[in-house]
């Protein structure tokens, strides 16, 4: 192999029982480049990253780092040789220490002792910050950072141990547009510097922005690489699902209804002030605004996750006396949570029983759940969502995250309601996920639903929504109408400086 590149991984196989993950796969990464790694949930990009890692054992394939073949046994031994990868869900110590969290496991002691230096540790990660122009306080706790400057800290910590290729997986799911904006540079940085970044992520617009190369998986297989330069979205798109989509976001005119749902000042104690607001069946409202203006408190709040302070809420012309989610799912809500993992799947639970999970009455005899009622529905909803997965008794766990997301949309179909809320509905869903979930919306809005989509993706919430209510630190700042969306005029309203 020629000094070009840093990694090249070649005739990579992984087979698990029942299913091959990877067959035959290639990649290869250029020293000192950004190179974007591309394709759907469940194309096998996790799978690679964990091989590369050491995580999991390959069955076949060949993988040659910084010029020398490698096996590594498990992610200390990569992060060692200089490889490291900064997860999608942050593996910080809250409780420690700023500095204690990059130094975690290779501490400096006082010379000739057993006891941390940390006076040592504390200059060395000022040392680290101000090389990559970071402005956090060595001596803060992780825990009172926000997560962008948490993912910094990641970051510190991998050049710490002298990376020379650092993966990146879904850095930005989590922050603001400036956050995202301060990471590019941080990353443009670390590029001059001649070390090599691998950067997984759903979101097209930032590929274009800040990769060299772009790689595609499929289905398992390597597709192929091309320059991000010479490539086009379209292009792209394709190579990544095998087909052409040609309308992302598949909004079609639905009979817009009465009032259904109606909000009256309805407010939570230092959280969000006298948000109003009504619903008509067969429309899609959206919700729009930065990180931290309140939407999903808002919502949360309509389901019973969270007890209002002040305000009404009437469905149906009546008003709803909504306490907890049992309440607002007898009143015909759902909530689709923005975060699956955390407060959605039941991961050590199969595809069935989350499928099932809110509606077992309706799947039981007395005390009883009768196994074949749970068989039929979710069947039913596999076969009408098109999930993808071995079988209805695979753990969800084993799902890619667009099938994950069906299942919970499919939990929530068995309830019959007609008032679906989707918070952030395909944050890490790859774009053939994203259209199947956005067809979905409308398909709901066209039986006469009320559906509510909370988004921080500017062309999803403009490209499913017929109103769009915008929040801004707290309060309903404006009620834009589909006729008038811009984003301009919703980041006008987002950020407070609205005529």
């Amino acid at each position: 192999m020629g000094q070009e590149y840093i990694l090249e991984a070649s005739g990579i196989c992984k087979a698990f029982p029942g299913v091959i993950a990877l067959s035959d796969v290639d990649l290869r990464v250029r020293k000192g480049t950004v190179h974007a790694l591309m394709g759907e949930n469940g194309a096998g990009k996790s799978t690679m990253m964990k091989i590369l890692l050491g995580i999991y054992s390959r069955d076949s394939g060949k993988i040659i780092f910084n010029g020398k073949e490698v096996h590594y046994k498990g992610p200390r031994e990569a992060l060692d040789d200089g490889l490291a990868m900064i997860h999608q869900e942050l593996s910080t110590v809250q409780e420690l220490k700023v500095y204690e969290n990059i130094f975690l496991g290779k501490e400096i002691c006082l010379k000739g002792l057993w006891i941390k230096n940390d006076k040592a540790m504390h200059e060395a990660a000022l040392q680290l910050f101000n090389r990559l122009e970071i402005d956090i306080d060595p001596d803060a706790k992780m825990k009172t950072l926000s997560v962008a400057k948490q993912q910094l800290c990641e970051i510190a910590k991998a050049i710490s141990y002298n990376a020379k290729l650092i993966i990146m997986d879904e850095p930005t799911s989590a922050i603001t547009e400036t956050e995202v904006a301060h990471l590019f540079k941080i990353i443009r940085k670390l590029r001059d510097e001649q070390v090599s970044i691998i950067y997984i992520t759903h979101k097209m617009d930032e590929v274009f922005e800040i990769s060299d190369d772009i790689s595609v998986f499929r289905d398992g297989q390597y597709i192929g690489t091309k320059l991000a330069s010479d490539i086009t979205y379209d292009e792209l798109i394709q190579m990544m699902v095998g087909r052409t989509i040609t309308n992302i976001f598949p909004k079609e005119e639905a009979e817009i209804g009465e009032v259904y749902l109606k909000v009256e000042g309805l407010s939570r104690n230092n959280e969000f002030h006298d948000v109003s607001f009504e619903v008509r069946r067969g429309e899609i409202f959206g919700l729009a605004g930065l990180m931290g203006a309140g939407r999903t408190e808002v919502v949360e709040t309509l389901f019973g996750v969270r007890k209002k302070s002040a305000g009404k809420i009437y469905v149906d012309g009546k008003e709803a006396r909504i306490k907890s989610p049992s309440d607002a799912i007898r009143y015909g809500f759902c909530l689709l949570t923005e975060d699956r993992k955390q407060s959605g799947c039941f991961l050590s639970l199969s595809v069935r029983l989350n499928t099932v999970a809110a509606s077992l009455s309706k799947h039981a005899k007395g005390p009883f759940i009768m196994r074949k009622m749970t068989v039929h529905s979710a069947e039913e909803m596999k076969k009408l969502l098109s999930i993808k997965t071995p079988g209805i008794n695979t753990p969800i766990s084993n799902l890619s995250g667009g099938n994950q997301q069906k299942v919970l949309v499919g939990r929530w179909l068995l309830t019959s309601p007609d008032i679906l809320i989707f918070d952030e509905p395909t944050r890490g869903i790859d774009v053939g996920s994203k259209s199947e979930i956005h067809r979905l919306l409308t398909n709901l809005a066209k039986q006469g639903k009320c559906v509510i989509i909370v988004s921080s993706e500017m062309p999803e919430v403009m490209g499913m929504s017929d109103r769009i209510l915008v929040m801004s630190e707290g309060k309903a700042v404006g009620i834009i109408e589909r006729k008038d969306f811009s984003q301009e005029k919703i980041m006008r309203y987002a950020t407070g400086t609205a005529d």
